[in-house]
């Protein structure tokens, strides 16, 4: 063998590498069928039942909570609106802006004029129809608005852009967090995805499956403040990532050889010159 062989060598070693991974991968994919990626498969089976699945959430401990207080009257509602107004903010506002309500350790906001307020387990409709019963005394005709600062729900695992996002309203499904995540890549499992959820101060688990339609009608569909999903990946995933190092090593290990033996077969063949 020349010299000028050798890097042709090289060359269809590494062509061959290429071509040993374009076909696991395709197999790998052919292996997949649409009974392991289609959501909601049993959809025909229930779509004329009626959706029962229910949003409800309760405030818990480190919510932030904007709470507006309106009135016909603009100045009797002054006092009871958390504000930084100009002067507290250095005078870089330039009109009012709201300031959050903290809900402490204990479950309570600290409310203008009517002092410390208990309000974990509170949904917030209750929140509103229990602040504007005590505003009366105060106020004529008092409007109360409460909305959450900080719902965020987290994705992580087989999805296109795992991360924590902040939601515009307490009805999010598990398919709006999904799809503010990139939906699921092609590799996750669909049937064990894992809900987190605090309950009543205590961290609990849920598994759920997307192919069965049935998650509509269930408790999961509409998520709460701070759940978390993970979204775990298929066993043939798994398999092709625990089997990468090792075919790498392999290849490697067969291509240092092949450098080997062409290098012993130039040196025979310069020493035969």
């Amino acid at each position: 063998m020349a010299t000028s062989d050798f890097p042709l060598t090289i060359k269809y070693f590494t062509t061959m590498k290429k071509t040993v991974f374009s076909l696991m991968a395709f197999m790998i994919i052919s292996c997949a069928t649409s009974k392991d990626i289609l959501y909601f498969q049993d959809i025909d089976e229930i779509k004329k039942q009626q959706i029962q699945a229910e949003y409800t959430t309760h405030i818990a401990k480190d919510d932030l909570l904007n709470i507006v207080v309106t009135a016909p009257d603009k100045t009797v509602v002054m006092p009871f609106n958390l504000t930084l107004n100009e002067n507290m903010m250095g005078g870089y506002a330039s009109s009012q802006s709201l300031f959050p309500y903290l809900v402490d350790s204990e479950g309570n906001i600290d409310f203008p004029v009517l002092g410390k307020i208990h309000v974990e387990g509170m949904t917030r409709i209750e929140l509103i129809n229990y602040l504007t019963e005590r505003l009366y005394d105060y106020i004529k005709d008092p409007v109360v608005v409460v909305s959450f600062t900080n719902y965020k729900i987290t994705v992580l695992g087989e999805v296109r852009s795992p991360g924590t996002y902040t939601m515009p309203s307490e009805r999010t499904t598990i398919l709006q967090a999904l799809g503010m995540a990139g939906d699921l890549n092609i590799a996750a499992e669909r049937d064990n995805v894992l809900l987190i959820r605090e309950v009543n101060g205590v961290q609990e688990h849920f598994r759920i499956d997307l192919k069965s339609a049935k998650i509509m009608n269930s408790p999961f569909f509409y998520l709460h403040q701070n759940d978390v999903l993970y979204v775990a990946p298929s066993a043939s995933r798994i398999a092709q990532g625990t089997n990468t190092a090792s075919i790498w090593s392999t290849t490697l290990s067969i291509l240092v050889s092949a450098v080997s033996v062409v290098s012993v077969i130039l040196s025979l063949s310069n020493n035969a010159k």
